[in-house]
C-alpha cells in the first residue's frame, strides 16, 4: 500500500497523541506529549502540506488526497483536545491547579490586575478589524465585538501559564486574565474570543545567500494562511475563513487555550514525582580525559542520550585548546542560540586556530539564529564557507587536524548539546586516514564550491547508488536489511527494497515519522517513547558479514538530490556489533513499539517488557 507522505507524517503525530494517552507516562509528561503535538501540528500547517495546500488552490476542485487528510487531522485534534480536558481534574489532583479569573481571591485578582495594567497591556496591539489580513502566523489574537468584529487584540509574546503568589501549584492562564480584565485592553465593553492563524512558511533559498537572507525572512510571514484556529463558538466564523480564502477544513473550532505548545511551560515544573526520573548518561573516562590519545589507539562510538553528549562538546573544546591543533572544520545546521560548541570554535580562532565552518542559513525556522552566529564568528575571524549552488549541507563533521593527527567526528544529529539530551544519536569518532581524508576531502570541496568526490564516505546521488548496490547484494534467500531512519520515501530505495523482500530478502524497518510504501513482506515499526528517535543507520548482511552504514539523512528524494548529505561505514568491529545489538532490540521493542501494517493501520505494541529506549541508559 502507498501512503502520501503528508498522511504517513501525520500519523506519527497520532502516535505521539497515543502515547500522551498511556498509562505508564507520567502526567507532566502527558502535557509534553500533549505540546509535542501541537508543535508538530504547527510545522505540518506551515511547511508539510505545502504540496497538497497549494495543488488545493491551483486546481479546479481540491484533491481528494487533501480532505481526506484534513478530515483525519481534524478528527486527531478533537482528541487532543478531549485528552487535555480528561487530564485537568487529574492534575489538581496531583496539586497543580489550573484557575480561572473568578477563583481569585480579591487581593489575588487585583494583584493580576495590575500585572496586566504594567507588563501586558502596553505590550499587547489593538487592530482594527480591516487589519485581519495581516495576522502573525502563531500569534495568539483575540477577535472583540457586538454584532459585528470590531477589533483584534495581539497577546504578547510570554508565559501562558501565570504562577498565583502564594498558592504553591496554582496558575492562572493569561488568556483567561486578559478576557476578565477586557476594560484594560478595549475601549469599551465586548464580548472576546481567540483566534490563532498558521500560515505557509516556504522560504524558496535554494540560491539564496548571506545578503540576501534577512530580507527573505522578513518577507516569509506573508505566505497564505493554511489553517485557522478558532475559540468554540466564534461567531464570525464564516465570514472569516472566507475573507482569508480557506477551506471549511483549514478552520479548527475549538475550547481555549487555542494553542496548546504552551503546556510545554507546565511539563518542565520541577516535579520529580510527576515526570521520568532523571538522566544519569555515561562517560567514558579515558575518551573523557584525552580524547586524542584515545582516538590514536580505537574508534570510539557514544549513542546518546545513553551516552553522555558533553563528551562531543568535550572533544570541541580540546581541539580548541590544544596547542598541538591547527585547523578545526565543522558543519552545522541547526545549533540553538547558546552553544558551547560554537563556544569552542571561537575560542579556537581567537587562539590564532584556523576556524572554517559550513554554517547552513537555510535551515528552516532556524535561519535567524544562524545568522546570529554568522554574525559572531565572521567577528572572530572565523572563516564561514559560501553555501555550495543549489544544494543544502545536512552533513554532520566535524574535523581536528594537529601535529599529532587528523580526527574526525562523523554524527547523525545536530551539534545541539539540548537535542543532544533528547535525541538517539550516534557519535562516532575515528582518527582513521580512509576516513578523515574523506572528511577533508568533503570540506576542501565545499571550500572550493565543488560537489565533493568521496571514496569511503558517500554523498549526494552517488550515496542513493551505493545504498542501490548495498540492497540488492542483501536481495536474496537469507539476505537481511535493516534500515532505521526517521523519513523513508525515497520510491527508487523502497522499490528496491521491495524486490528484496520478493525475493526472499528479510526487510526490517525501524521507520519513526514518515513511510510512504507498506509493503506485505516488510517488517515495519516505529518506536515513541521518552526520547525522540533520531539515528540514521542501515545494516546490511552480505556474504563476508555484516555491515552497518550511518548517515545525517533520511532516505528521501530531496537527500539525494538537493542535499550534501554523508552517509558512512562504521569501520570499528565492536562498534558495529554493539549497534547491531541496538538494532535487534529496538525491532523487538514492545513498550514503545507501533506495529505499521501492510494496510495502513498502526498498531500499538506495548504489552511487554523489552523496552529499548530504557535499555539505552
Amino acid at each position: 500500500m502507498k501512503l502520501g507522505r503528508e498522511r504517513s507524517w501525520f500519523r506519527f503525530n497520532q502516535r505521539v497523541l497515543l502515547t500522551a494517552r498511556r498509562d505508564d507516562v507520567p502526567l507532566l509528561e502527558k502535557l509534553r506529549y500533549l505540546a509535542i503535538f501541537a508543535a508538530n501540528a504547527d510545522e505540518f500547517f506551515s511547511a508539510r502540506v505545502y504540496r497538497l495546500f497549494r495543488a488545493s488552490r491551483e486546481r479546479p476542485r481540491v484533491p481528494r488526497e487533501y480532505r481526506t487528510l484534513l478530515a483525519e487531522v481534524q478528527a486527531y485534534v478533537r482528541e487532543a483536545r478531549e485528552l487535555f480536558g480528561e487530564l485537568r481534574p487529574r492534575l489538581e489532583a496531583a496539586g497543580l491547579r489550573l484557575l480561572e479569573p473568578q477563583q481569585l481571591s480579591a487581593t489575588e485578582a487585583r494583584y493580576f490586575g495590575a500585572y496586566l495594567a504594567e507588563e501586558v497591556a502596553p505590550k499587547t496591539d489593538l487592530l482594527d478589524a480591516a487589519q485581519v489580513h495581516d495576522l502573525s502566523s502563531g500569534a495568539l489574537y483575540f477577535a472583540a465585538g457586538h454584532r459585528r468584529l470590531r477589533y483584534l487584540l495581539r497577546q504578547p509574546e510570554q508565559r501562558r501559564f501565570l504562577p498565583v503568589p502564594g498558592r504553591p501549584g496554582a496558575f492562572v492562564r493569561l488568556g483567561a486574565l486578559v478576557r476578565a480584565r477586557s476594560d484594560l485592553f478595549l475601549p469599551e465593553p465586548m464580548p472576546m474570543y481567540e483566534l490563532r492563524l498558521t500560515r505557509i512558511a516556504q522560504l524558496e533559498a535554494a540560491r539564496m545567500d548571506w545578503e540576501e537572507l534577512p530580507l527573505a525572512l522578513e518577507t516569509r510571514l506573508d505566505g497564505a494562511p493554511s489553517r485557522l484556529e478558532l475559540e468554540a463558538g466564534f461567531p464570525w466564523r464564516t465570514a472569516l475563513a472566507r475573507s482569508l480564502e480557506l477551506l471549511e477544513d483549514e478552520v479548527f473550532e475549538q475550547p481555549p487555550p487555542l494553542d496548546l505548545r504552551a503546556l510545554f511551560e507546565l511539563a518542565d515544573l520541577d516535579l520529580p514525582g510527576l515526570r521520568f526520573p532523571p538522566l544519569r548518561p555515561r562517560r567514558r573516562r579515558g575518551f573523557a580525559r584525552d580524547p586524542f590519545a584515545c582516538l590514536r589507539g580505537r574508534d570510539v562510538t557514544l549513542y546518546h542520550p545513553r551516552d553522555d553528549f558533553g563528551q562531543v562538546v568535550g572533544f570541541a573544546r580540546a581541539a580548541a585548546r590544544d596547542p598541538g591543533v591547527r585547523r578545526l572544520r565543522a558543519t552545522l545546521y541547526r545549533v540553538g542560540r547558546e552553544n558551547p560548541i560554537l563556544d569552542a570554535l571561537i575560542e579556537a580562532a581567537d587562539r590564532g586556530k584556523e576556524v572554517e565552518v559550513l554554517l547552513e542559513g537555510r535551515a528552516r525556522f532556524d535561519e535567524l539564529v544562524n545568522l546570529y552566529w554568522r554574525l559572531h564568528f565572521e567577528g572572530h575571524g572565523v572563516r564561514v564557507l559560501d553555501y555550495p549552488p543549489g544544494a543544502k549541507v545536512h552533513a554532520k563533521l566535524f574535523l581536528v587536524e594537529a601535529d599529532h593527527g587528523v580526527y574526525a567526528h562523523l554524527g547523525t544529529g545536530n551539534y545541539n548539546p539540548k537535542n543532544g539530551r533528547l535525541y538517539t544519536d550516534l557519535s562516532y569518532f575515528t582518527a582513521r586516514p580512509q576516513l578523515t581524508a574523506d572528511v577533508a576531502a568533503y570540506f576542501d570541496a565545499l571550500a572550493a564550491g565543488r560537489t565533493p568526490q568521496l571514496r569511503t564516505l558517500a554523498s549526494g546521488a552517488a550515496a542513493r547508488e551505493r545504498l542501490l548496490a548495498k540492497i540488492a547484494e542483501v536481495a536474496r534467500d537469507r539476505g537481511e536489511v535493516i534500515v532505521k531512519a526517521n523519513h523513508l520515501t525515497d520510491a527508487r530505495l523502497l522499490r528496491a527494497l521491495a524486490r528484496a523482500a520478493d525475493r526472499g530478502a528479510r526487510v526490517r524497518l525501524l521507520v519513526r515519522s514518515t513511510l510512504t510504501l507498506l509493503h506485505p513482506r516488510f517488517e515495519a515499526v516505529s518506536l515513541v517513547g521518552r526520547f525522540l528517535e533520531h539515528a540514521r543507520l542501515a545494516a546490511f548482511r552480505t556474504a563476508g558479514g555484516w555491515e552497518v552504514w550511518a548517515s545525517s539523512a533520511d532516505w528521501m528524494e530531496r537527500n539525494f538530490d538537493r542535499r550534501l548529505e554523508v552517509f558512512f561505514p562504521v569501520v570499528d568491529g565492536e562498534a558495529r556489533r554493539r549497534l547491531l545489538r541496538l538494532l535487534r532490540a529496538q525491532l523487538a521493542d514492545d513498550v514503545n513499539a507501533f506495529v505499521l501494517e501492510a494496510d495502513g493501520s498502526q498498531r500499538p505494541r506495548w504489552a511487554g517488557n523489552r523496552d529499548s529506549q530504557r535499555g539505552l541508559l
